[in-house]
């Protein structure tokens, strides 16, 4: 996805029916595309997964059984801030120790978390896509901006594989290849 196709879904999602499902969706995709975090790994996470002081969270047990820190930005923090805000107004007193919670306050479930995603897809005219491709994106902007810095992509590679949760640099060099544009650049 394009950072304008990302801001017209964030868009979209702003606009579903229920303010509290509303911020729920923005802030979960806003989550994904800022971090390159699996959807499986941001709906599992539970509130005690957010460190506000350290600002990130804890990846538990992910893909591998692997488990990993994820440190964000002082904007996505702002964001989870005002999300909390909202879902505590909604649930109080939730039945799940979930982070992202739905209407009647239990975990999401990823099969509506896909619908809703093709849901915002429609509404915001964007090509088709699913939620992983917000990681694909994320991967490949991060890839991109490393190279128009002039940064040594190859020494920065198990950083960003680590951040990813990813097992080996190879699995990430594999975004290299589903985008033309890094493919240019890599070749050059």
């Amino acid at each position: 996805f394009s950072s304008s196709e990302i801001a017209s879904l964030l868009r979209a999602a702003r606009h579903l029916p229920s303010p509290q499902r509303a911020a729920t969706y923005e802030t979960l995709f806003g989550l994904l595309a800022a971090t390159g975090m699996r959807i499986g790994e941001a709906i599992r996470l539970d509130r005690e997964d957010v460190d506000w002081k350290l600002r990130l969270v804890v990846v538990r047990k992910s893909k591998f059984g692997k488990s990993r820190e994820v440190v964000l930005h002082p904007s996505v923090m702002s964001a989870l801030e005002r999300f909390v805000t909202v879902r505590d107004t909604h649930h109080p007193r939730p039945v799940s120790s979930r982070f992202f919670l739905s209407l009647a306050g239990t975990p999401l479930i990823r099969t509506h978390v896909h619908e809703t995603f093709r849901e915002l897809v429609r509404t915001a005219g964007v090509r088709r896509g699913r939620p992983h491709h917000l990681r694909h994106s994320f991967a490949v902007r991060t890839l991109l901006r490393w190279y128009h810095e002039g940064v040594d992509v190859d020494s920065r590679m198990p950083r960003l594989s680590t951040y990813l949760g990813h097992s080996e640099p190879a699995s990430t060099y594999w975004y290299l290849t589903a985008s033309p544009e890094l493919m240019a650049i890599a070749c050059s």
